[in-house]
């Protein structure tokens, strides 16, 4: 047992942890005795939400235990890193069928987030492609969940942020594809009306996501760059991971203000001339393009910063998010990483967060003010019946996260009966009362 300064993806919070190691037997000990405990993969997760007094670091439990070619089916364990199943398997034409933004997040993380991706309008969360998993229990015994097996323990682990249990390993399908490119469509739109419209007219696409300017207004306001893709029917499967680039220190917190983050907007959003244009790009480039620079992060400053992540129904949307961005762009604390995507119909596990509508996710840095503001966009959020996304989450309160999941007691009932809450919590279940 290790004792060390741990935080998140997103630098806050920060706190002193016992970092436990070991085989499968070994945790099997820990586990079966010990109190306030959390699994940890490779800190991708933007909050609290892995952070507790005493972690269990899975991160080296990362081989490949089987592949079945019939069906795609890889069996590894649960610190498996994305990024080694892609490494492995694009070269042989398999890729994942959900991925989130970035690629290094453990097997175990993303079932546990449940992680959507710009399919999700077509494909649903990660967890419809997980066959099963183990889960240690807290007397240490092991169970092997899937949507028919325990499968009550398997809707309350895909999306249950580490809160049921140690996933071990599990079964998830990949889907086969003939290239390394994905063929994108970039869509330039005035404003929200027309960013609306675009993703409608766009919406059979297999992949859709939009960078939005949360800093424009009047009749810009809601100005974005869409961007849909399809995978390549090439043959070129020559696979080889992005160079990457290296932000060796935290940025001063005054190097992101209003002025950079406008001038840095405008910029991106003036760099497609066309309305419509056309691209042949990597993979990485497509799903990952700020996996390019290692420890972005620091960009931040040694503050941190937090993710804020929504999603609004449908009917609700477009005057949610004129609302939300009106209030961002007047308090001039503007995000240059705004991402909305469209998601399809949610699923029956009790915490995922995505469902029907309209997802919004921007990085603000910490600072004074910062807190009031998201405060503010909560309410509006639960005026138009959505809900935050507790893997970016670092401070909502527990009344209103509560407010926009209709399974959460039935999620507390499973922990409670099952005797989760004594051994697995984290300083965000503990704030969220899970």
């Amino acid at each position: 047992m290790k004792k060390l300064k741990l935080s998140a993806w997103g630098n806050y919070p920060k706190i002193d942890a016992n970092i436990f190691s070991g085989k499968e037997r070994h945790i099997s000990q820990f586990v079966s005795t010990a109190k306030d405990i959390i699994p940890f993969g490779n800190g991708r997760s933007y909050g609290d939400s892995a952070l507790s007094e005493s972690v269990v670091n899975m991160r080296k439990h990362n081989y490949f235990l089987d592949f079945d070619e019939s069906t795609g089916t890889l069996h590894c364990q649960a610190g498996v890193l994305l990024s080694e199943i892609i490494d492995t398997f694009l070269p042989k034409g398999w890729f994942l069928n959900v991925s989130p933004g970035t690629k290094f997040v453990t097997v175990g993380g993303a079932i546990a987030s449940d992680i959507h991706g710009k399919n999700h309008h077509v494909n649903g969360s990660f967890s419809s492609f997980v066959t099963d998993f183990r889960l240690m229990l807290p007397d240490g015994s092991i169970i092997t969940c899937s949507q028919t097996e325990n499968a009550e323990f398997f809707k309350a682990t895909c999306g249950g942020m580490g809160l049921t249990g140690v996933v071990l390993d599990a079964r998830v399908v990949l889907k086969k594809v003939n290239s390394i490119y994905i063929d994108q469509t970039t869509i330039k739109t005035k404003n929200l009306d027309e960013t609306f419209k675009a993703f409608e007219d766009y919406k059979d696409a297999t992949y859709s996501v939009a960078w939005i300017d949360c800093l424009a207004t009047g009749k810009n306001l809601g100005r974005c760059l869409l961007m849909v893709g399809e995978h390549s029917d090439d043959g070129d499967l020559n696979y080889k991971p992005t160079g990457k680039l290296n932000v060796p220190f935290n940025f001063p917190s005054f190097t992101l203000n209003k002025l950079t983050v406008k001038a840095f907007n405008t910029l991106y959003y003036n760099r497609v001339f066309k309305k419509i244009s056309n691209q042949k790009i990597t993979i990485d480039k497509f799903f990952y393009p700020l996996d390019a620079i290692n420890n972005w992060n620091r960009i931040y400053g040694s503050n941190g910063f937090t993710q804020y992540q929504f999603v609004l129904p449908v009917d609700k949307s477009y005057e949610g998010l004129k609302q939300i961005l009106s209030k961002i762009a007047a308090s001039g604390k503007g995000s240059f990483l705004a991402v909305l995507k469209l998601f399809g119909k949610g699923n029956e596990n009790y915490l995922s967060f995505p469902k029907e509508g309209y997802t919004l996710a921007l990085d603000f840095k910490i600072e004074k003010g910062l807190f009031e503001l998201l405060d503010e966009l909560d309410k509006v959020v639960l005026d138009c019946g959505g809900r935050i996304y507790l893997t970016k989450d670092s401070r909502v309160d527990k009344n209103t996260f509560a407010a926009g999941y209709e399974k959460i007691d039935e999620f507390r009932r499973i922990r409670r009966q099952n005797n989760f809450t004594t051994t697995f919590s984290s300083l965000q279940s503990r704030r969220l009362d899970l």
